[in-house]
């Protein structure tokens, strides 16, 4: 029988079978996580790839708490994709899990080919939004706006209009839209879901409508930031270090993952997180959890799934400030960045839109290419 039909069976059998029978939720372990787990331990070994490096953590944890062999490796989204993509249409499928911080990729990539299949733990999802639900975004990653904390007590920019006047030219740091593709996606996302905020951003700062010829307040913003010569680097870390690293003299704005934050005491960082800056502290990308359609270990592969949505097993993403989509799991209280405390002011990543995100890629990157000036 085709492999990927017998997985998508196996999906689909499975998930009725725990919501037909799934008891309380508050029971850590229910008789079909018991079940599931006595099937994974006669699979092969599972391999699971995530674009940090702590899924080799979260997967020797998941081992070693079911007796079961896994192995996680750091590979970025990019990579992932083609990487499932070319190991379907081989029929040779290595990896078994992914979690891909390219929602519309996977969109509009790997799931409409059969390439991979979207997995929801029924008893798990009464606590995921329903935007999140289909494909199951297992994390999202918040992208804040970032200053040294050294150098100034308080974030010195209030409005994101700010950052595209002269004081601030050559002063902000963050990754190349052109080669980060969560940049763009912000950019799509500001404009169908919050272009009216970044409008009225524009009268809070000048005190007068915003005027533009650019079809949308998002247009104009991301135009006059082009323009106004950011640094733009190939990573989070060289942002972080821009912006924090000790004993500057000269003040940098930057955006960058919170999971940098934890620079701070790894290296002595001095980034502080701009928690009042309006329309938006910053912006949340969707980490989308996928089974690969030929994997041998479909048992462990959906145990693996579950696992990560829950406390124990997104912990080591979690103290990096990265949130789980199970409403039940908090960050923990000691979150270097403090990004918990202003999630009411971040830009939400909506799924519904990540199909006109993936349309809309190259449209971005070529007005970000015809606009920056360095």
């Amino acid at each position: 029988m085709n492999k990927m039909m017998t997985l998508r069976q196996s999906v689909a059998l499975g998930a009725l079978a725990l919501a037909l029978t799934a008891p309380g939720l508050g029971q850590a372990e229910t008789p079909e996580i018991e079940a599931l787990i006595t099937a994974a331990r006669a699979e092969p070994p599972l391999s699971v790839y995530d674009s940090t490096g702590k899924i080799t953590e979260m997967a020797d944890a998941f081992a070693a708490k079911y007796g079961l062999q896994a192995t996680g490796t750091k590979v970025k989204a990019e990579a992932q994709i083609e990487m499932m993509l070319r190991e379907a249409q081989a029929g040779n499928v290595q990896g078994d899990v992914s979690i891909i911080s390219d929602a519309p990729s996977v969109i509009g990539q790997l799931l409409p080919v059969g390439a991979a299949v979207s997995y929801l733990p029924p008893d798990l999802a009464p606590k995921i939004p329903e935007d999140f639900q289909n494909p199951l975004v297992v994390v999202t990653t918040a992208n804040v706006w970032a200053y040294n904390a050294e150098l100034a007590s308080e974030c010195p920019v209030s409005n994101i209009w700010q950052l595209t006047e002269p004081e601030w030219n050559g002063k902000v740091a963050m990754q190349d839209p052109l080669g980060k593709s969560i940049y763009t996606d912000w950019f799509s996302q500001m404009e169908a879901t919050a272009d009216d905020k970044v409008a009225a951003a524009y009268v809070a700062q000048y005190g007068k409508p915003l005027e533009t010829d650019q079809g949308s307040a998002t247009k104009a913003w991301v135009k006059a930031m082009a323009q106004n010569a950011p640094v733009l680097g190939s990573s989070d870390s060289a942002a972080a270090e821009a912006v924090g690293a000790p004993g500057q003299s000269v003040a940098f704005m930057g955006m960058m993952s919170s999971a940098k934050f934890r620079e701070n005491t790894a290296k002595g960082y001095k980034l502080g997180l701009c928690a009042d800056i309006q329309p938006f502290a910053g912006f949340s990308n969707a980490g989308v959890g996928v089974i690969a359609a030929g994997t041998d270990s479909p048992n462990a592969a959906r145990l693996f799934i579950h696992y990560v949505l829950t406390a124990e097993g997104i912990a080591p993403q979690a103290e990096d400030g990265k949130i789980s989509s199970n409403s039940d799991v908090a960050l923990p209280a000691d979150e270097p960045s403090g990004v918990g405390k202003v999630l009411d002011r971040m830009l939400p990543y909506r799924i519904s839109n990540a199909m006109a995100d993936w349309d809309s890629r190259q449209d971005w990157q070529d007005f970000w290419r015809l606009n920056y000036r360095k």
